[in-house]
């Protein structure tokens, strides 16, 4: 027994020798480590404070057109010109032991640890202030272990070669406050309109509070959630001593005025162009607030600055000062999809929602061209008549029957053509269309369009009710300019990080969606608006433009009760307007029904005036023919108007107009009967001359 008992003794002093060596080891080791990583750190020397770079947004030429709202370079203050109460307050809640570890408060790691195993999730932080800085200074905001061991050895090198002073002051200029806002200096301004030196404890104890969830605590977002936040910083500066009770108290009670304005004079080029840019940024490519604002990335765009230019004068010029009509304009290049100028509203600083991008409005007869792009997949062509009179249309189930009027209660006699239909924007014709080839056929069309706002299927979506984007619109005649390719609104070219390398690209290849052939055909239909030949016959809706034109123009233009909408091309630009009051107040003054024209035309005819005059070229498989715009017929001896007009080839009308055969045979025999008479004066004998 006494053997056994020497043998297990033996073998557990066996055992703890081991364990002690591998112990010894191991701090030898770590010791090793240790000192390895702060003698390289000390080699490496004090890492530069450098404040991360903007993000520059470029325009099509490289021109710099705007930056990010980088709060660091515009707004770095030093630490003295930072209240007391806001630096004691970051403190308390983020660091309170800042001033005593070494760049890492152990302590606080371990029981954030046993608090994240307890709860099975990351439920505690526990980064220190220098931790913090070194992070918004050098790394990207992921949670790898790469990141983590990266930050660690920052932080050694911040605490190695600068003072605490310096860590903090840098902290306090890097922090995002949310709204856009980085460092103390903007976020004042931005929450409480007052520098930073000049906040008193409320204020600054409501900042402090806002970094840990900006979404969440910002009292923009909720006041509730940013109140209860200050309360905890409050109490967190009064258990450091910062503060006393009765301080608390009084900071507690105190009614703070919110401001919720960045003060930037200086908005850049096109500002509702870049809010378009930064939002697909955002929401489609997935950057976030943080590498848009320091990431020192260029945005490369798609914006052409002369016709950004242009597209504002015109519109100055255009509508009156003294109307507070809006507008939404996007111009485009139709072979792309680059947004070449985009207009979102009147004032950028006074309202800054973007009308072009964003806002949802009724396209009127600007929806046409999609119908009948529809009714030529289903066997309609240009020459295809309906009658237009005042129609009512009544339904078999509980619908009430619906009767749509043409512009001051004005129809052709008899029938009409689809060509003339769509030049004359007769409604009429379009709901017939419309319900012909069934209530769901435009909603299916209007989606191959790249139209992605929802639509009702009702019978006055022929018309225009459902409504649309105007960069969608624009998006969507963009396909009929380019003969069918699907495009869809370009504002980014491509993205360059800091060190030059393409991060993002556009790819510009496009898949043709629409028939080529018919996309031609409804191409020339809509250069019917602007045809002088037909205004003497029947008045057409673009008669204001077309004594005026430089060249050929495509297009279609738009009213309803509350909004005026123009939309047109030429091979080589497209051009969307919309003009109307936010609140659907209705377009009463004449004057306020054409603003929309106007603008697109002086756009157009300014913008490319340098240049070549291009025509519509017809698409293979089409075929021109001389037709009376009235019946449809090829034009016949005696038609007052012929119009070459273009059909899917093996659809052209055969039948020859002979409405105004007698005409024609009148004027012949008066031609000859005059030509009779002239004969005979001319074969007189000499001797009549006498008498």
């Amino acid at each position: 027994m006494e053997i056994m008992t020497n043998q297990r003794f033996r073998r557990t002093a066996k055992y703890l020798r081991a364990l002690l060596f591998i112990l010894a080891a191991a701090a030898t080791i770590g010791a090793v480590l240790y000192f390895s990583v702060i003698g390289y750190a000390k080699l490496l020397g004090p890492p530069p404070l450098a404040v991360p770079q903007s993000t520059l947004y470029m325009a099509d030429n490289g021109t710099v057109i705007g930056e990010s709202n980088s709060g660091q370079k515009r707004y770095w203050v030093p630490l003295n010109d930072i209240s007391p109460a806001l630096m004691e307050a970051a403190i308390s809640i983020e660091d309170k032991k800042f001033y005593s570890h070494g760049g890492f408060d152990y302590k606080r790691i371990a029981g954030a640890a046993l608090a994240d195993m307890k709860a099975m999730s990351k439920v505690q932080g526990a980064s220190t202030i220098t931790q913090q800085y070194a992070r918004n200074l050098y790394l990207e905001h992921d949670k790898t272990w790469k990141r983590k061991l990266s930050e660690a050895f920052y932080t050694l090198r911040l605490e190695m070669n600068y003072s605490k002073n310096e860590i903090l002051e840098g902290y306090l200029n890097t922090i995002y406050y949310g709204n856009g806002a980085y460092g103390v200096q903007a976020a004042s301004r931005y929450y409480f309109g007052k520098d930073a030196s000049d906040l008193n404890l409320a204020e600054a104890a409501m900042l402090a509070g806002i970094p840990k969830g900006p979404s969440l605590y910002s009292p923009f977002a909720s006041k509730e959630r940013a109140e209860n936040r200050q309360a905890t910083v409050l109490q967190a500066m009064e258990n450091n001593g910062y503060i006393s009770a009765a301080e608390r108290n009084k900071a507690l009670s105190e009614s703070l005025k919110l401001i919720g304005k960045h003060e930037n004079p200086d908005l850049g080029k096109a500002p509702y162009f870049q809010d378009a840019v930064r939002n697909a940024l955002k929401n489609t490519l997935k950057f976030d607030d943080r590498a848009l604002a320091l990431g020192g990335l260029k945005i490369y765009t798609t914006l052409n600055l002369k016709q950004q230019k242009i597209a504002e004068e015109v519109m100055e010029q255009e509508i009156s000062k003294d109307s507070d009509i809006q507008a939404g304009f996007v111009a485009m290049d139709p072979k792309t999809g680059h947004v070449k100028a985009m207009i979102g509203g009147r004032d950028y600083k006074e309202s800054p929602f973007n009308r072009a991008a964003q806002a949802v409005r009724q396209p009127g007869s600007t929806m046409k061209p999609l119908l009948y792009y529809a009714a030529l997949e289903q066997g309609f062509t240009p020459a295809t008549t309906m009658k237009s009179e005042q129609t009512t249309f009544r339904f078999e189930d509980a619908r009430q029957p619906y009767t749509p009027h043409n512009f001051n209660n004005k129809y052709a006699e008899g029938d009409i053509t689809m060509a003339q239909a769509l030049a004359l924007s007769d409604n009429i014709y379009a709901v017939k269309t419309h319900l012909f080839l069934g209530e769901k056929a435009l909603i299916e069309t209007a989606k191959e369009f790249g139209i992605t706002t929802k639509m009702e299927k009702v019978p006055s979506l022929a018309l225009g009710t459902s409504g649309v984007k105007v960069i969608e619109m624009a998006g969507a005649y963009s396909m009929m300019a380019n003969g069918g390719k699907k495009v869809e609104p370009v504002l980014i070219e491509r993205i360059e990080n800091q060190h030059g390398d393409v991060i993002y690209e556009h790819s510009e290849e496009a898949e043709t969606v629409l028939k080529p052939e018919l996309a031609s055909v409804l191409t020339h239909m809509m250069t019917g608006m602007f045809d002088r030949k037909l205004d003497g016959y029947t008045s057409v809706t673009g008669r204001s433009m077309a004594t005026a034109m430089s060249r050929p123009y495509a297009g279609k233009s738009g009213t309803t009760g509350t909004d005026s909408w123009m939309i047109g091309f030429t091979p080589q630009l497209v051009s969307a307007v919309w003009t109307g009051y936010d609140k659907g107040k209705p377009l009463e003054l004449s004057t306020e029904q054409i603003y929309s024209k106007n603008v697109w035309f002086q756009f157009m005819e300014k913008a490319l005036e340098d240049k070549p005059v291009k025509k519509f070229e017809p698409a293979k498989d089409t075929v021109g023919v001389k037709i009376d715009p009235q019946n449809g017929k090829l034009a016949g001896p005696g038609c007052p108007v012929k119009r070459l007009t273009y059909f899917k080839e093996g659809t052209e009308p055969v039948e020859q107009c002979t409405d105004h055969l007698n005409e024609e045979i009148h004027k012949k025999r008066k031609h000859k009967d005059k030509h009779k008479e002239k004969h005979k004066e001319e074969q007189s004998p000499w001797y009549r001359e006498l008498f």
